[in-house]
């Protein structure tokens, strides 16, 4: 049986860098899923940034489970000139930083427009940056988003057919819930075998984000299934998104008053954290 590797969007507990690293280690988090360093994306740091956020990484013996990039998430009719100039700075701190998997997305509608008729175009642009990160050694790894292309599993599946295996899966089983679709068996049966790893999300299908294991995501079940079919050990990245109290969650716009609400993103991380471990 292989087992999980608890990974997590630092970014979620502070927004300096330096305390994202504390926060890791008082929590016993050896993996970190990089996405801002000190309030910039990744995907804009120069290659000296990237240098020096490796070398504090391996200060506070932290490795990278994967870049959480935007790549993917602009209109099809957007600058994908300045998109792959993106790609390649992304890629090029994956191999600094020493992790094989990027995250991405697949594509907006232009404006006007429905993405689920235009598979053409997002094969096309995800090909691109398919090729470039070939080119590096790097795996790209699709999340599923609401109002991109891969939304249902299905879109997914179609997807990451199109590219033989050259593109996996980030299974992230909040975003399925809140798109009006079970994440288990349902989802997890149509990709489990194209999985490079998980995100930690939890929510009810009504509108919210909530904790883990509190929600409709069927998390334990999931992880439970996966430790069984994996060969290999796997990455669970926590991005919780949970709601404080300074303003409604970015991912959805309650329908309800949610019964989950934080002081600050301190404390909704560390109860985040507290309930994953639970699960895994």
């Amino acid at each position: 049986m292989s087992h999980c590797k608890l990974s997590a969007f630092a970014d979620e507990y502070a927004v300096s860098f330096q305390e994202q690293l504390y926060g890791l280690r008082q929590f016993g988090i050896a993996y970190i899923e990089i996405r801002h360093v000190d309030g910039k994306n990744i995907s804009v740091l120069s290659k000296e940034e990237i240098k020096e956020v490796k070398r504090r990484l391996d200060d506070f013996g932290v490795q990278v489970s994967a870049i959480g990039s935007p790549l993917g998430k602009i209109p099809l009719d957007g600058d994908m000139a300045a998109h792959m100039d993106m790609a390649k700075r992304v890629y090029e701190a994956a191999s600094v930083l020493e992790t094989k998997y990027v995250r991405v997305f697949s594509f907006y509608a232009p404006s006007g427009k429905n993405i689920a008729h235009m598979k053409d175009q997002v094969w096309e642009a995800l090909a691109r940056l398919v090729a470039l990160a070939d080119a590096y050694g790097i795996t790209l790894c699709h999340e599923n988003e609401a109002n991109i292309y891969g939304d249902t599993p299905e879109r997914c599946r179609e997807l990451i057919d199109c590219f033989n295996g050259a593109l996996k899966c980030v299974f992230d089983m909040g975003n399925f819930v809140l798109e009006g679709v079970d994440p288990y068996p349902e989802a997890y049966s149509l990709l489990q075998k194209d999985i490079a790893y998980f995100h930690v999300k939890d929510a009810l299908a009504a509108g919210a984000v909530v904790p883990p294991g509190k929600g409709e995501a069927r998390i334990r079940e999931i992880l439970t299934a996966h430790k069984q079919y994996a060969a290999e050990d796997f990455f669970v990245s926590l991005e919780p998104h949970l709601q404080t109290f300074s303003g409604l969650n970015a991912l959805v716009g309650l329908s309800f008053e949610n019964p989950y609400q934080y002081a600050d993103a301190e404390t909704a991380f560390t109860d985040a954290v507290t309930k994953c471990k639970e699960l895994i």
